[in-house]
């Protein structure tokens, strides 16, 4: 334990009071708590004070400490003696604390490298009456300093997003990365709930907050998507995160004050790769259904083939509806007429079925996007917009579309210069609406099944040929 060689020192103190521990009792319980080794010498450079600490760092006890001048003969080499006891007592007329290192010898003969930190110690009168010693071992010393300057380098200048999140799952600090990423100001984000900052992901993040709250944190980075609410609307990121649980060195046990968040926006290169997967699968649907069309001998049927592998991941329902009389020519100012020459069934998923047998033109009215498409010769698209479901369903009633559709996508069937048709593909609230590389592979669908309609219509009219059986007998057979 700590001891006082003079029982003035700590008498300073003040009086005992009654039912409380003495002065010298509660100077050395303090001493002997301190994380930092400590002695302490008076004006002629006699040890004063003696911590435990101190002890555990150089093994010499309090007892064989206190009372010894200086550090000469025991605690230095004596080569070394009288350098350490001068700049050691020097921070006695110096102002502030003064930092030195030094090797100590332990009672061992081992020899420690400490960095020290000294200041003088004032009397009663203001004048220096000895010098105070804090000092540990120089790599804990720099481990704590790495420590400082990884937290202070993460905080300013990482690359990456960084917060703090208590146990209340409130970010606690945040640095500038992060910020900018969240598009808030780092003081303006501190304790708001997390909800209030993300649209979408804010649930799945809080619970892995949680499960490294109790668990401790996962074994590999994981990738969450969310979406920031921003004045321009919700705007959808890509985070790969990584948690670390953050709990107090100072306790018993370990007590979680929060969970670090490490965050990286990968935004792009997730798209890039999903586009990059969409794309393969695309291409390989057109290569089968390619091979697939090119063995049905009913030209007809054949469209159908390109209609079933384009559905595959990208739509839920689709129609082919067919110009009613002649193809129509570029420039016609002729009123446009649909007929119903393919679709998916509308209830229980299947295979597409050739209809309009009887030639009957769809009731399209005035505007409907499967007529702008032919009008146009491009392709249209068309949502529900966020309106309630029974309105979604009216929408969709309305322009002779199955119930559950919300979003729509038209590509015009054209060949050898002319107009065929239009196929429409169309999407249920499940999915997200059809973007501009959706068109790109309607388009190209859509340039199949018009040739394989041309082909069907040329085989009817050549002359000498047996006839073709209706659309709605399917007579060839897909192999």
């Amino acid at each position: 334990m700590s001891a006082s060689r003079r029982s003035g020192t700590t008498d300073e103190l003040g009086p005992d009071e009654p039912g409380e521990p003495g002065g010298s009792d509660l100077l050395a319980a303090l001493l002997d708590g301190m994380d930092a080794a400590l002695c302490a010498f008076d004006a002629d450079g006699v040890v004063t004070h003696w911590n435990r600490e101190a002890e555990r760092i150089l093994g010499w006890t309090a007892a064989e400490a206190v009372g010894r001048h200086g550090f000469a003969g025991w605690a230095v080499r004596s080569a070394d003696a009288e350098e350490v006891q001068a700049r050691l007592m020097s921070a006695m007329h110096a102002p502030g604390r003064q930092v030195h290192e030094f090797a100590l010898v332990t009672k061992d003969g081992g020899r420690v490298l400490v960095r020290t930190q000294s200041a003088a110690v004032r009397g009663p009168e203001g004048k220096p009456a000895g010098v105070y010693c804090a000092f540990s071992e120089v790599h804990a010393q720099i481990d704590l300093e790495r420590s400082i300057a990884l937290s202070e380098a993460l905080f300013e200048d990482a690359a990456w997003g960084v917060v703090l999140v208590d146990a209340d799952l409130r970010p606690a600090v945040v640095n500038a990365h992060a910020a900018r990423a969240l598009g808030v100001g780092r003081t303006s984000v501190l304790g708001r709930p997390l909800g209030e900052l993300l649209g979408q992901g804010a649930e799945e993040l809080e619970a892995a907050l949680t499960h490294v709250l109790a668990e401790g944190a996962p074994p590999a980075p994981a990738e969450m998507w969310v979406a920031l609410r921003t004045p321009e609307g919700e705007k959808r990121r890509c985070w790969r995160s990584g948690f670390v649980r953050l709990a107090s060195p100072l306790a018993e046990e370990p007590v979680p004050l929060g969970v670090g968040w490490l965050f990286q926006d990968v935004t792009e290169a997730k798209q890039g790769e999903q586009e990059a997967a969409l794309l393969r699968f695309r291409t390989n649907q057109l290569h089968r259904a390619a091979r697939a069309a090119a063995e049905c001998e009913n030209p007809a049927e054949a469209a159908t083939v390109h209609l079933d592998f384009a559905l595959a991941g990208f739509a839920d329902h689709a129609l082919v509806d067919r110009v009613a009389g002649a193809p129509r020519a570029d420039g016609d100012a002729d009123q446009v007429r649909l007929v119903r020459l393919a679709a998916t069934p509308a209830g229980t998923p299947g295979p597409s079925l050739l209809t309009g047998a009887a030639g009957l033109p769809v009731r399209y009215e005035e505007g409907h996007p499967a007529l702008q498409c032919v009008q146009r010769a491009g392709a249209v698209r068309a949502d529900a917009g966020s309106v309630p479901a029974e309105r979604a369903r009216e929408w969709a009633l309305e322009r002779q579309w199955p119930g559950d559709v919300v979003h729509a996508l038209c590509a015009v069937l054209r060949s050898r210069g002319r107009t065929l048709g239009v196929v429409t593909f169309l999407r249920g609230a499940g999915r997200s609406r059809f973007e501009r590389s959706d068109s790109a592979y309607a388009e190209d669908v859509a340039v199949r099944i018009a040739a394989a309609l041309d082909l069907a219509e040329a085989v009817r009219e050549r002359p000498g040929e047996p006839p073709q059986a209706p659309p709605g007998d399917r007579p060839g057979q897909r192999r």
